[in-house]
Order: structure tokens, then C-alpha cells, then sequence
């Protein structure tokens, strides 16, 4: 039977970072996984293979089950077949906290204790939305196309129980590490009125096309391939798919990734802009004035949003980011065309040094 080959590389907490056959990552962390692994003593540069007797001897490194601690509290990459894998990174800060990375980019963080936290900037935006969108814990029926860790998915479960949910991920080994090893019951946890959340392995803009018309309250596009978003998921057809699945009032939120000078973004608003009559932008003051790459909120209904409650919230975030409405958005996307199913492409991938902290962290 074929072993994996272990190497070490200089980076990681405590220069302690493995690679398993260029696939698997394990450093000094924490690692989701419920067997234990034992890894023979090595030095930097260094390799040897698995081996795994009863229990570990002297000099070995465990891996410890998912929610253990242990020392140096391991993580792990996710084993794949395919050249590059599905990364999970404890958190340092947060106990049970967890980053969700693909193909190298930071995907999702979610804490498995507590799944009103919030740690990325443009979740905690969407996060607001959610807030704002009825009634408090007044259940929703919310549409996740793209659906990673699902962050916000257990943000509404959590705020607003008894909404009724479905995650769309067309990465089947995605959906299902996420349940396997982030599961969304906790042990000790009370999980009846939580509402359901359902999740489908599908394409997000063939499903939203075939949803029942006014079947949801809340649609989000969060969807990301190697940094970029698909061109078919970028279009005025699939904005207006999103918002025949809307009921009545209801919100489309999508995230946008795009650096100066934001032509892409512009373009993506505006297909909102030709879908929607209320449409405002949640964002970065740095990034809305093309000083540097990051993400944008575009948000589209029939109804009027609430922007001045949006404003607040924003503003008094950790790092704080601006909403663009009424005339101030007109003069934002003024000139420009809105992106069709004829002239779509990918969104702009991410400059290489924009996910520094993580590559310092984790890449081997």
C-alpha cells in the first residue's frame, strides 16, 4: 500500500510545516481529523515516510482529533488528487476558529463555537445585510450561491432560527470536507431551531435559473474559482435570474473582487443597476478609490434599501467601509456598460502578494 511521503519546510508556526506529497499540509496548529497519524522524527529539508503504529512513539508528532488539543496543535490539508488541494488553517486567536482556503486563497472563517463571529470584512458587510433584511430573528429563506465553510449560512441559523437555507458549491470534495470536519452540529449544542440548512452540489447559475420564482428573501453570490469569479456568474442574465428567484423586496447581494481602477466592479454594478432600481455598494474606502484590490458589496432590490442603517453599521466596523448610493453611485458606474452573457469574463485575479499572511503562514 502506498505511503504518503512526508517532507518539512522551514515555514509554519515554530518553522514546523509538513507537506505530504506536495498535497497535504500539516504545520503547527490544529488538525481536523479523527485518527491519529504518527510521523516519524525529521529535520528541516528532510523526509520520511508515514508510519503509523498503535500509538506514537518517542519523538513522533501526533495529529489529534477534530476539537482536541494537543501540542503544537497541528493542522492539515486536505488530501486531493488534484494538484491543488483544499487547505484548513486554525485559528490562533479562536479555539475552534478556521480558515478555509482554496487553491491558496482564503476562503472562509468560520468558529465552530460561535457562528455569529464574523472575521472577514466583506462577511461582516453581508452579515448586515442579513440584519437588516427583517424583522429581528424573524426566520429567512436564503439562497448561498457559493458556499465554502458556510460562514453566513450558520450566521443566519444562529441569529435568525428557523430560517430555511440552501448552499449551492459545485466543488463536491468541498462540500464534503466542510461536513466532515466543520460540521454544522456541535456535540453539547441544542441544534432544533436552528432551521435547516440544505446543501447542493451544483452550478450556482444553473440552479438559480431554475428556482421557483419568489422562492427566497435573500440571495448571495460568493463564488470563487482560483480568486476569480466565473464569467457566467458576473452577467445582467445572471443578475436578473437571481432577482426572479427573489420574493417580493427581497435582497441580492454579491461579492465582487476587483483592484483599480474597478472597471470590472463598475461593470458589475451596473448589470445590477439594469435588474434592480435600488442598488448601493458596501466597500473599503481605499478600495471604492482604487488604491488597492479587495472586496465590494453590490447589493440590488425592488424595495428601497436601508442605507442609512447601512451606513452606521459600516462605519463602526473594525475596519470601517463605506456605502455608495443615490447619486453619488450614478457618478461611481457613470459611463459604463453592464456586463452581458456576450462580453462576460472571469473577475481580475488577486495580485499575487494580496493573501501575503496567509502564503507566510501556510505555503511550503
Amino acid at each position: 500500500m502506498h505511503r504518503p511521503r512526508i517532507e518539512v519546510s522551514k515555514r509554519g508556526f515554530n518553522d514546523r510545516a509538513l507537506t505530504v506529497d506536495r498535497v497535504v499540509r500539516l504545520r503547527a496548529d490544529r488538525v481536523p481529523w479523527r485518527e491519529k497519524i504518527a510521523v516519524g522524527p525529521v529535520e528541516l529539508g528532510q523526509g520520511r515516510d508515514v508510519i503509523d503504529p498503535e500509538e506514537p512513539s518517542y519523538g513522533h508528532w501526533p495529529i489529534l482529533a477534530s476539537g482536541q488539543r494537543g501540542p503544537g496543535r497541528q493542522t492539515m490539508r486536505h488530501v486531493s488528487d488534484q494538484p491543488v488541494g483544499i487547505e484548513l488553517a486554525g485559528d490562533p486567536d479562536r479555539p475552534a476558529g478556521w480558515t478555509l482556503l482554496t487553491e491558496g486563497f482564503p476562503q472562509s472563517h468560520v468558529d465552530l463555537d460561535d457562528p455569529s463571529y464574523l472575521e472577514f470584512e466583506y462577511v461582516r458587510r453581508l452579515g448586515h445585510l442579513v440584519d437588516l433584511a427583517a424583522p429581528a430573528s424573524q426566520p429567512l429563506r436564503v439562497l448561498h450561491l457559493g458556499g465554502g465553510a458556510l460562514t453566513l449560512a450558520r450566521y443566519v441559523a444562529a441569529t435568525r432560527p428557523g430560517s430555511a437555507q440552501l448552499a449551492v458549491e459545485n466543488d463536491a470534495e468541498l462540500v464534503a470536507l466542510v461536513r466532515d470536519r466543520l460540521p454544522l452540529t456541535q456535540p453539547g449544542r441544542k441544534t432544533g431551531a436552528a432551521g435547516r440548512i440544505r446543501i447542493r452540489v451544483a452550478d450556482a447559475r444553473t440552479l438559480v435559473e431554475q428556482a421557483r420564482p419568489a422562492s427566497f428573501d435573500i440571495v448571495v453570490a460568493d463564488i470563487f474559482a482560483g480568486g476569480r469569479t466565473p464569467a457566467h456568474l458576473t452577467s445582467v442574465e445572471f443578475a436578473a435570474a437571481a432577482g426572479d428567484a427573489l420574493a417580493p423586496g427581497g435582497l441580492f447581494a454579491v461579492n465582487i473582487g476587483d483592484g483599480p481602477p474597478l472597471r470590472h466592479a463598475k461593470a458589475r454594478v451596473a448589470a445590477l443597476r439594469a435588474v434592480f432600481p435600488h442598488v448601493c455598494v458596501i466597500a473599503d474606502p481605499g478600495v471604492l478609490r482604487g488604491r488597492r484590490f479587495g472586496n465590494l458589496i453590490g447589493v440590488g432590490s425592488s424595495r428601497e434599501l436601508p442605507v442609512a442603517l447601512l451606513v452606521r453599521r459600516a462605519a463602526a466596523d473594525p475596519f470601517p467601509g463605506r456605502v455608495v448610493y443615490g447619486a453619488e453611485l450614478d457618478r461611481f458606474i457613470a459611463g459604463t456598460k453592464p456586463i452581458t452573457d456576450a462580453s462576460a469574463e472571469p473577475s481580475p485575479s488577486p495580485p499575487p502578494d494580496l493573501f501575503a499572511r496567509w502564503s507566510g503562514a501556510l505555503w511550503l
